[in-house]
């Protein structure tokens, strides 16, 4: 079961999320907040699998609640597993996203998404992947890392950015393909197909690049083949 807090200052959001969950046997929402601070003490209490975020709210955002929530329950910060932070934001929210990205976000979905693909979207970022749509995403992270000066990286992961990139020239040819490849946003079966390789292959190949480069998940994946030249950003 995958346990879940709503986080919305709309309460009509909250409300058919919270409806359209509980017809669903695999997800459960655990609990809900109306701001950032709230949405900070309830995953500290409750520890959920995921969080379903908001960026714009009252007092403490979705940003500031993110780095906070990423940073407490991180390994490098409280024990025990992760809570993943799955974005809801509007497509003109570009700016948002970029501080979300740094803060530490698993996933984006903008809120005219069917209700559906929200549920899908859970279920990716609470395994541990992250959710990259096409079109808005994939997008929204070009921009982002084409930026010639992105400014100081908050990110309390357990690794910085610096260090990552340094991290690149450990890895072998072939993952620097996987590399590439997520980069430009392949799914695992895609990549595969590109590459001409099993699907366990390919895994197998983003677990090792996750552990050479200490990222937390796809998100940072995509990001540093941006930062390091391995996918050039849309003209």
């Amino acid at each position: 079961m995958i346990r879940v807090v709503l986080v919305d200052d709309q309460p009509l959001i909250r409300t058919g999320l919270r409806v359209l969950i509980a017809d669903t046997p695999d997800l459960e929402v655990v609990g809900e907040a109306g701001n950032g601070a709230e949405a900070v003490e309830l995953v500290a209490r409750l520890r959920p699998d995921v969080a379903i975020m908001d960026i714009r709210m009252p007092g403490t955002d979705g940003i500031e609640a993110t780095r906070r929530i990423h940073a407490e329950t991180s390994p490098t910060g409280a024990t025990g597993e992760p809570t993943r932070v799955l974005i809801l934001t509007t497509f003109d929210d570009d700016e948002y996203v970029y501080g979300a990205l740094r803060a530490g976000a698993s996933g984006f979905l903008v809120k005219d998404m069917p209700l559906e693909s929200i549920l899908d979207g859970v279920r990716v970022v609470a395994a541990g992947d992250a959710l990259i749509a096409p079109g808005v995403t994939r997008r929204l992270i070009a921009e982002f890392a084409a930026r010639p000066d992105p400014g100081p990286d908050p990110e309390p992961g357990p690794a910085p950015a610096p260090a990552r990139r340094a991290a690149v020239g450990g890895i072998t040819e072939r993952e620097r393909e996987v590399l590439t490849l997520v980069g430009r946003g392949l799914s695992n079966a895609e990549i595969a197909a590109e590459l001409t390789i099993s699907v366990a292959t390919a895994k197998a190949h983003l677990a090792r690049l996750f552990t050479k480069l200490d990222a937390r998940d796809r998100v940072q994946l995509v990001i540093l083949a941006y930062e390091i030249g391995l996918v050039a950003p849309p003209g």
